[in-house]
């Protein structure tokens, strides 16, 4: 029984933040930590004490976690930021609640003895002897554990506490990872039952010791089973802070953990599905789909709908699935300006399924004029009352431009910029996948079909936050787009009219995108939308791509920060290669398929940050690491995730390795001397973040949907009942015989009854086989 376990995360807004500039104001940004790892970044949002992010992520990790952390920094020009303060969620307080959270949660002050981390290895006996009682602690070694000094590595000891007694380990110098394997012996008298407790200190030659963490055994463990194996550190008790006058966060956090059954348990649902969307749409009401459409809401209706339609596309089904969707869809709509604006399942599926197919072509298409908006960084602002005339002024060499120099400059930057995004997206037919054009043919005819005679946002396209400037930009193309993707309907009403200047343009376009949608949908509709695929992404697409620095193989004699050269990478499901440029014709690869780990870097190894391992494997078994240095935290992140996902498939994927680097003649992070050394910690393939580029993965797609039937599965029984009263109600009327109605009414009943038990009975042997191998788990 395969498990599988995910972290929806939102990372809202704030509020009543304290100020820590001198302005009397705050640069405000998130860190999300696993773990006490980094898995991702929010923006700084600049000048704000009620910041709004309104960030989401996705994180793949295993069942064995522990906590989630957010933490809230001031971003500081000049030396290190400022901590506001952090928010800590555990397991148990997050699956709390099935829904999750979604609330405001006061920040609280961050207390460095209880930023622990880290593990320790501990072997355990008590004895008895004729002097007493005798308990002998076998400290072995501890790993990841939290960086004190400002090297980035600790001084660590061990002390042990029994009954009166203590003990203490040597202190193992500059490291995070120390091997003590040390036996410690404490005595104490007859007839007392006293707790273990072994704490680890960071060892200060000038002030007290700092604190690194906690484990604490009680006396019946020590009898019953005594410790033997690694133990996760833990902070001092103390009391909680009440928090409030840090401000607060609005979070949304959701866990979902399952354990995913092997494929042909999950056969007869499948069936039941595939029959769902070849049968009639409308009137259906007893299906898997249509009892699904029925029972999800709110932010379950997307993740739902993700899973259908990436279930559906490795079937060679999206299309139907599409199209049993939009046809219920079209029949419950009466005014066509409504169609697929309400929050259903066919919206979201039909949201989702246009960024699993198509984020790529959406890419290609309008990467390159969002590349310029970065680079180029203009001054472009159309509203009188967001225009800023001293921001202004690098636009003129003639002192301060008035409101309408600023006004005529921006409508010029912006025609320009809005002239290559609609080149580049009417150009594209020939680059739109098919299944997409397939879907969109399949849905204008559903619509003129229902309406007959009726006429008819930029998602991760750069690795960094966008600035302030720069975000504003991209803001004033994206409502000019919109209006122009709307053919204009509602141009000249509302409340931005000071778009005005902009309304020639805009209805200049409009007529080009009627062409472009009329070509898109010339296409042959014989083939499935959604091919028969077996995976969003071939193994020889590029799914990642940007410049890393990467070390040299030996820099014998090298500054560390000269060792790294600038290279560009490609990342597919076949090798990572890299050239110096893009266009460099000469490329050296590295084979998926011999990636063994891909892992961060500490810090103080090569004194860089964002520095990540990918550890490969040759023929011989020899290991070989290659080091890259990525721009920032979310460009680590992602390049992990990606090369993560990229090698899951590989076997003899390693369980520990060396975060740090062999210098010198010694691993940095735990000191051994050997290179061939085994890992000093673990490795964290399963951790990945979600997005548009997740492999299929079938099974684990059935077992949410499943997931979600059993919560209706009281609705549909009652519903059994309900069909069984009113089928006895027409075969029993009162003194008349059934006649041809009746007839018709009676068997729609029997076949929705049928259809109704069908269901019942394949998510109850679902739920059996749940029970049974859980069984066998246990045992």
């Amino acid at each position: 029984m395969a498990k599988s376990g995910s972290l929806s995360i939102r990372v809202v807004e704030g509020r009543a933040l304290p100020a820590k500039d001198v302005s009397g104001s705050s640069d405000p940004y998130c860190l999300v930590k696993v773990d006490d790892e980094v898995v991702a970044r929010t923006a700084t949002i600049w000048r704000s004490l009620s910041p709004f992010w309104g960030e989401e992520y996705t994180v793949h990790l295993p069942l064995d976690f522990h906590h989630l952390a957010f933490y809230v920094l001031d971003e500081d020009t000049v030396g290190h930021d400022d901590t506001i303060g952090k928010i800590s969620l555990s397991k148990e307080a997050i699956t709390a609640d099935p829904r999750g959270i979604d609330s405001w949660i006061n920040l609280s002050r961050v207390d460095p003895d209880a930023e622990v981390q880290g593990e320790v290895y501990l072997a355990v006996q008590l004895l008895e002897d004729a002097r007493g009682r005798c308990l002998r602690c076998h400290v072995r070694q501890a790993r990841d554990l939290a960086p004190r000094d400002i090297s980035g590595t600790s001084d660590p000891f061990a002390r042990v506490f029994w009954g009166s007694h203590s003990l203490e380990t040597s202190t193992i110098k500059k490291t995070r990872f120390p091997h003590w394997d040390e036996v410690l012996e404490l005595r104490e008298s007859r007839g007392t039952a006293s707790p273990l407790r072994v704490e680890l200190w960071d060892w200060d030659m000038v002030g007290k010791n700092d604190f690194l963490g906690m484990v604490e055994f009680t006396p019946q463990t020590l009898q019953q089973k005594p410790p033997n194996g690694w133990f996760r550190l833990l902070p001092f008790p103390r009391a909680e802070d009440s928090g409030g006058s840090l401000g607060a966060l609005r979070l949304k956090v959701r866990l979902t953990e399952d354990r995913v059954l092997p494929s042909q348990c999950y056969q007869p649902l499948m069936d039941l599905l595939l029959e769902s969307v070849q049968g009639p749409a409308e009137e259906d009401t007893t299906s898997p789909l249509a009892v699904l459409e029925e029972l999800a809401s709110g932010d379950c209706r997307q993740d739902l709908a993700t899973k259908l339609v990436k279930l559906f596309l490795g079937r060679g089904l999206a299309g139907s699935f599409l199209d049993y969707l939009t046809r219920r869809e079209v029949a419950r709509t009466n005014d066509p300006n409504t169609l697929f604006r309400s929050n259903s399942l066919a919206s979201k599926s039909m949201e989702q399924f246009m960024k699993l197919v198509g984020m790529r072509y959406l890419h290609e298409v309008l990467r390159p004029v969002i590349s310029r908006v970065f680079e180029e960084k203009k001054y472009m602002e159309l509203d009188p009352c967001k225009m800023d005339l001293n921001r202004s002024r690098r636009i003129s060499f003639k002192g301060t431009p008035t409101e309408e120099q600023v006004r005529e400059t921006s409508l010029g930057l912006l025609t320009g910029y809005l002239g290559s995004i609609m080149d580049a997206i009417v150009s594209s037919t020939g680059r739109c996948p098919l299944a997409l054009r397939l879907a969109f043919k399949k849905l204008q005819w559903r619509v003129e079909e229902r309406f007959p005679g009726v006429e008819h946002q930029l998602f991760d396209l750069r690795d960094q936050h966008a600035d302030p400037q720069t975000s504003r930009s991209l803001l004033l193309l994206a409502k000019a787009v919109q209006s122009i993707g709307n053919l204009g309907q509602q141009l000249g009403q509302g409340k931005e009219l000071w778009l005005a200047p902009l309304h020639p343009f805009l209805l200049q376009s409009i007529s080009r995108v009627r062409d472009f949608l009329d070509q898109l949908v010339d296409v042959d509709g014989t083939e499935e939308a959604g091919g028969p695929a077996c995976a969003l992404v071939q193994p020889s697409t590029i799914v990642r791509e940007g410049f890393l620095l990467k070390r040299k193989e030996e820099p014998a004699g090298l500054a560390t920060r000269f060792a790294f050269k600038k290279r560009y990478f490609r990342l597919s499901g076949q090798d990572l290669s890299y050239s110096k440029t893009p266009e460099w014709q000469v490329h050296s690869s590295i084979p998926v398929s011999c990636i063994r780990a891909v892992e961060r870097v500490d810090e103080g190894a090569f004194q860089l940050p964002h520095v990540m391992q990918v550890v490969t494997q040759d023929g011989t078994g020899v290991p070989h690491t290659t080091y890259l240095q990525c721009k920032n935290v979310n460009d680590l992140n992602q390049w992990l995730s990606a090369l993560r996902k990229a090698s899951a498939a590989n076997q003899d994927k390693l369980a520990a390795c060396h975060p740090g680097a062999f210098r010198s003649g010694r691993w940095t992070c735990c000191l051994q001397a050997e290179r061939l050394a085994a890992g000093c910690s673990r490795t964290h393939s399963a951790v990945t973040l979600g997005d548009w580029s997740d492999p299929l993965d079938p099974d684990a797609e059935a077992q949410a949907v499943y997931r979600q039937l059993l919560l209706g599965r009281d609705q549909l029984r009652l519903k059994l009942l309900e069909d069984s009263s009113l089928d006895t109600a027409v075969d029993m009327g009162p003194g008349k015989d059934l006649d041809a109605t009746d007839g018709a009414r009676t068997e729609v009943l029997a076949q929705q009854r049928d259809a109704t038990t069908h269901l019942l009975q394949v998510l109850d042997d679902l739920e059996h086989a749940h029970k049974e191998f859980q069984k066998q788990m246990a045992l």
